[in-house]
């Protein structure tokens, strides 16, 4: 598959090298072409001098042919520009726009335009590692009704089913990170010690999920 990234920092150097390295076809758009030193030595994608929301300089870096494109450039309005032009002119089905601003990623991820917003996603992975109890949000779908979070259990939620904590916490578990790898568990498997467990759950549920499982479960919550 072939994708188009727009900014060349290094969070653009970083993702064209992992996706060539995935064995897919990259082009980096970027108006400064100084920043193409951060693109890893080997990387032989395309190079595109210019604005990444404008037109010829998207079509130089094959757009028209692209399965998705990213913006992540250090200015809100150029990424969310350059995603609409790639989504609305050209019809690339998957795009998504790095955005700084918090409050501004949520208006555009309600009119349909995917957003990371990076200091959301900061302050999450921090508060994450500083109040071990505390939700991470991972995901909101566009509407914001339901949201991907990371919960780390109490110790004693060890050796419970998978199914039980779902019943529990009405929430469904998405996948549990395990020694650092990421895994699907059956609904018979059973939790162990150091997982986290990320969780799809309605979002004015979040709140609640994380109380169940920050605690030791009730006698009727145990097998």
């Amino acid at each position: 598959m072939h994708f188009v990234i727009m900014g060349c920092g290094r969070v653009g150097a970083t993702l064209a090298g992992q996706l060539e390295d995935s064995g897919h076809s990259v082009s980096v758009v970027d108006q400064n072409p100084d920043a193409f030193r951060r693109l890893p030595s080997e990387f032989g994608g395309r190079r595109v001098t210019g604005l990444g929301f404008d037109r010829d300089a998207l079509t130089q870096a094959g757009i028209e042919e692209a399965h998705a494109f990213a913006a992540v450039s250090s200015g809100d309005n150029s990424n969310i520009i350059a995603a609409r032009v790639a989504r609305e002119v050209f019809g690339v089905g998957k795009v998504v726009a790095r955005i700084y601003d918090p409050r501004r990623a949520e208006v555009y991820s309600r009119l349909g335009i995917p957003t990371v917003a990076t200091v959301r996603w900061t302050a999450d992975q921090v508060l994450r590692r500083i109040i071990p109890t505390t939700a991470a949000s991972e995901y909101q779908d566009p509407s914001s009704a339901v949201s991907v979070v990371a919960l780390e259990p109490h110790a004693d939620w060890v050796g419970t089913e998978i199914e039980l904590i779902e019943e529990r916490t009405g929430t469904r578990v998405a996948y549990l990170t395990r020694l650092g790898k990421g895994m699907v568990p059956g609904a018979r498997a059973v939790l162990q010690e150091n997982d986290v467990v990320h969780v799809a759950v309605e979002t004015d549920r979040v709140a609640a999920a994380q109380r169940v499982l920050a605690q030791p479960p009730r006698p009727e919550e145990e097998d």
